[in-house]
Formats: C-alpha cells, structure tokens, sequence
C-alpha cells in the first residue's frame, strides 16, 4: 500500500497553494471575463519552475514523480480550470512524451525550454473521425529520405494555439494499424505544411484554449521521431495512463474548494432565523461531497504511487480518472444547490466550477472508455 507523500513534496505543494490563493485567484474572475491567463501569472509559473514539474532536473526541470505532480496539481486544482488546464496539459501529455521516450537528441533539444516555459507543449492525438477510437487514426505520414511527410487534421487539441510543439500521432503502416503501424513525431509550430486552426468556442475552462491541427504535406525531420517507429499507439497509451491521475488530482483540489466555499457559505446563509448549515439535508449533502472527494483522493494517490514504483497502473489509471471526475461533477452539483440562485449567478465562482468539470468525463479518454479498460483489465485477471 502506498504511503503519505515526504515532507519536501507537502512542502512544495503548500507552496503552490500560497500561490494558487495569493496571486492566482484574485484574477480567477478576470480570466473568465476575458478569456485569457494574465502574461504576469505566466511568469510567475516560471519562476516557480512549475512548467518543468515533470522534466528531469539534467534538462532544467524539477524532476517531479508522480505522486509529486499530483499533489502540485490538487492545490491548482483549487482556481480556475482554465489556469490549471494550461499548466497540467504542458506538464502532463505535452511533455511526457519526450521525457520518457525521445532520444537525447530530442531531449536536449527541447526539453531545457519546456522547463522553462519558454516553450509549450501540447499533445495532438483526436481527430474528427477518431476520438475514443484513437486506432481508427487518418492522419498518414510517408518516409521520404531523412523526413517524413505528414497529412492530416487533429482536433480539440488543447494549448494548439498557443504551443510551440506538439506531440503527433500518424499511421505509417496502414496494414499493421494500432500494432505496429502508428508513430509519434515531434512537430514545431512553423514547419512547412503544418497550421493551427481556430480557437474553439466552448461551454468551460476559458483561458485554456483548443483548436485544430492542418497537416499538408508537412516535413518533419527523421530525427524527431519520439520512441520507436510503430510503437506510436502504446506511446500513447502511457502518456494518457499518466495524464489521467493528473486529471483526477486536478479535479480533487476542485472538490475540496467546492466543500469549502460550501461550507462557509451554509454556516453564513440565514433561511428561517438559522443557518442553513443546521438543516439536515445540507448537512448530508456536504457529507456525501467530504466522502466521496476523500474516496478519489485515495484512488489517484494509489495511481501515482504504483506509477513511480514502476510498477502497472493502467487500471488503477482509468479508475482514478473515472471516478475523480464523476465526484467532482456531482460536488459542484451539490455545491450549486447548497449556494441556491447564488450558484447560479457568473458573478460567483461556483456557476464556473460547475461548467468547467464537464469536460473532465470526456477528455483524458471518457468515462465509457475508462469503464472498458477497467471492465477488461479485471477479466484478465480473473
């Protein structure tokens, strides 16, 4: 079983939390307004070395392991989604990657400016015809001499707009498919062939934009293959493995501000000469949110302590993910309901934090899809 984190990593993320409520949340509303992350916040990220949570410290990175991004990740979890998604999409399926996977070369190229943040990372697998069914790819590249040509469109790319590099899935062997017949490329914004399309306009995490992908015979150099040529599916199976305890931690710090903006508010609240808080049925809902919270941050702690073990995680990836986000969308169902017409109301943070934890059953691979890679890890077991 795995046990509490050391006292450098609780350091760290009280550390985050000083910054998440200090500098962060005064512009959480602003954020929203305007749909953009203030250019101080990102130097401040910076400076704090947060962009290079995950990069070994060779490359300039803090080498964090799992159990120690996860906890940096719960206390961002606490503002805005959209702040956070920047960081987390970066530091998580962005890089991880190049940090597991590439070559030196690769490595030595990029890796110093990620952890800088000098440059950004985004992850480009989903395309319009291949979501869940990530095999089912239709982006192609083509060997020709020391490049390889790249045709195609990805989509709901998060950081595309504003990345600088992108870690891309293409078939190159249609007849092997998923085994042995896709690769993941390191693509730069700016080589020839490749355009980032519109930002989307969405539901939640504002701040944190997505867009699509163009590839038109695209020249990417031999050299920035990442990993092996064919071995582009289970690439991309441990990067997700690893992005999704990420996701769970994020969604844990939400629900713990959700119980708390809750709570406070319910011992303020005044309805019929008492605090609402005295009301039973606030009270059982508030415990059902405490519970069912403490219950995900067990899973995704597990997750990542088997993760840094080296040791499978794959199942225990897919739980945490599946059953952090349905907690944090049912906390801020909750929390909306304990704050009545005040929940409601975009003036106030919890109408944000219920919009925002939508999107955490779909991506990270949904929950459906999390439901079958448990259901069919459990039957090979038994």
């Amino acid at each position: 079983m795995f046990t509490t984190v050391n006292a450098e990593i609780e350091q760290m993320g009280q550390m985050v939390r000083n910054f998440v409520e200090n500098e962060v949340e005064p512009y959480a509303q602003q954020i929203e307004e305007e749909d953009a992350i203030p250019q101080h916040l990102i130097e401040q990220i910076k400076e704090l070395g947060l962009f290079g949570m995950s990069i070994p410290e060779e490359y300039g990175g803090i080498g964090l392991g799992m159990v120690g991004k996860a906890t940096v990740l719960e206390q961002l979890g606490r503002t805005h989604n959209g702040f956070t998604s920047l960081i987390s999409a970066h530091t998580g399926i962005g890089s991880t990657g190049l940090v597991r996977l590439a070559s030196p070369y690769l490595k030595n190229k990029y890796l110093p400016d990620l952890a800088a943040g000098n440059k950004i990372a985004a992850f480009a697998l989903s395309e319009p015809g291949a979501g869940s069914d990530a095999t089912n790819l239709s982006t192609r590249a083509k060997k020709q001499g020391d490049k390889w040509i790249l045709n195609g469109t990805k989509h709901f790319i998060t950081n595309a707009p504003v990345a600088d590099v992108f870690t891309v899935f293409a078939v190159t062997d249609k007849e092997k498919g998923a085994k042995g017949g896709i690769t993941a490329f390191l693509v730069e914004k700016g080589f020839p062939g490749f355009v980032v399309g519109k930002k989307d306009k969405k539901m939640g995490l504002r701040g944190s934009y997505t867009a699509q992908l163009i590839f038109e015979n695209c020249e990417v150099p031999d050299t920035n293959v990442i990993g092996e040529v064919g071995m582009g599916y289970m690439a991309a199976l441990k990067i997700l493995g690893e992005g999704r305890i990420g996701l769970a931690a994020r969604s844990v710090g939400s629900c713990d501000k959700l119980i708390e903006m809750s709570a406070t508010y319910a011992k303020e609240r005044i309805q019929f000469g008492k605090p609402i808080a005295s009301n039973q049925a606030i009270q059982w809902m508030l415990a059902d949110m405490a519970t069912e919270t403490e219950a995900a941050r067990m899973l995704t702690y597990k997750a990542a302590y088997l993760i840094d073990e080296g040791k499978k995680a794959v199942k225990e990836s897919s739980m945490a993910k599946l059953f952090a986000s349905d907690v944090f969308n049912r906390v801020a169902d909750k929390a909306v309901q304990i704050h009545g017409g005040m929940g409601y109301v975009s003036d106030y943070p919890i109408e944000r934090f219920y919009r925002d934890a939508r999107i955490t059953k779909i991506y990270e691979g949904t929950n459906e899809i999390q439901r079958l890679i448990i259901s069919r890890n459990v039957l090979d077991e038994y």
